[in-house]
């Protein structure tokens, strides 16, 4: 059976973000419905490099968890300040993901995620080759960096930033050629990406098997999955809106076969509901239809 775990940031941001909910709560209420961990948002007033600065402090959240009977499933690094398309420096970026990475070892957190940054409007000001060069340089540092570490990075792609037609993403991958960098497949974002083609740059790209024929072509590539239903909107016009399971269109009796083909490294399945305006409230029956799939296809 997969491991299931939730992100934090659903909490946190968007219509949270001036009433996030507790970590504690956070914590308690995911053990309480039987969840194997969590999955870091690391900014805000969850746990984070900057809040937890000591080792001392970051084993204590660390014991935390494990006290509740939770895992860590991953790290949404807090990368977004940097530039890392419009900018040739990628310096501070760099230094950005290690303290990130660091904080990683630190809590036992396997995997750490990465975007583009920046919204595909970049490519007004940067022409795509110069942008694509600048990001499969910085992220080939960062596999190595993390691979050093024990820890794996994977990117999630998204209508919300650049690089996000199919054959982007097959190509990035393919550049930056590393075994510990992958693709996270956040079926949400696919289905916009590869059936719809949200905010792509340009002529529309989409796949005639949407969301299901991009799975099968990042067979191999996929090192990280996010399982989240969707009605085929954008949240506020930018990003995928991450609709809780059977409020959207997505059939999970075809992914999630094809997602256990895709070589996936580790048995984690991970729910988002970021910027969903009653996360805390749908969590309960999310792990409830989660918890059907599982006993479906997560053997």
């Amino acid at each position: 059976m997969k491991r299931i775990s939730i992100g934090s940031w659903a909490y946190s941001i968007g219509p949270y973000a001036n009433n996030p909910v507790p970590w504690d709560e956070v914590v308690r209420k995911l053990a309480e419905l039987k969840f194997d961990g969590v999955e870091l948002g690391g900014f805000g007033v969850h746990p984070n490099p900057d809040n937890l600065p000591t080792k001392e402090d970051r084993a204590r959240v660390k014991q935390q968890l494990k006290s509740a009977g939770l895992s860590f499933s991953g790290l949404a690094a807090n990368l977004w300040g940097e530039k890392l398309i419009n900018s040739d420096d990628n310096s501070h970026y760099l230094s950005e993901f290690r303290k990130n990475l660091e904080f990683c070892v630190d809590m036992g957190i396997p995997g750490i995620r990465v975007d583009c940054v920046q919204p595909p409007t970049i490519f007004d000001e940067v022409d795509e080759a110069t942008a694509r060069a600048r990001v499969v340089k910085t992220w080939k540092v960062c596999a190595r960096d993390a691979a050093a570490k024990g820890i794996y990075v994977t990117w999630e792609f998204e209508p919300g930033f650049a690089f996000n037609k199919p054959s982007d993403i097959l190509r990035i991958v393919d550049e930056v050629n590393d075994p510990n960098f992958g693709v996270q497949f956040d079926t949400c974002h696919a289905h916009m990406c590869a059936a719809v083609g949200a905010r792509q740059h340009g002529k529309k790209e989409t796949l005639p098997g949407g969301a299901l024929e991009l799975a099968r072509k990042l067979r191999g590539k996929i090192n990280h999955l996010h399982l989240i239903d969707s009605d085929g909107t954008l949240h506020d016009n930018e990003t995928s809106t991450h609709a809780p399971f059977g409020k959207g269109v997505l059939n999970f009796d075809e992914l999630l076969p094809e997602l256990n083909r895709a070589g996936v490294p580790h048995n984690w399945w991970t729910i988002d509901l970021c910027f969903w305006p009653d996360a805390w409230a749908v969590t309960a029956d999310c792990k409830k239809a989660i918890d059907k799939l599982n006993t479906k296809y997560g053997s």
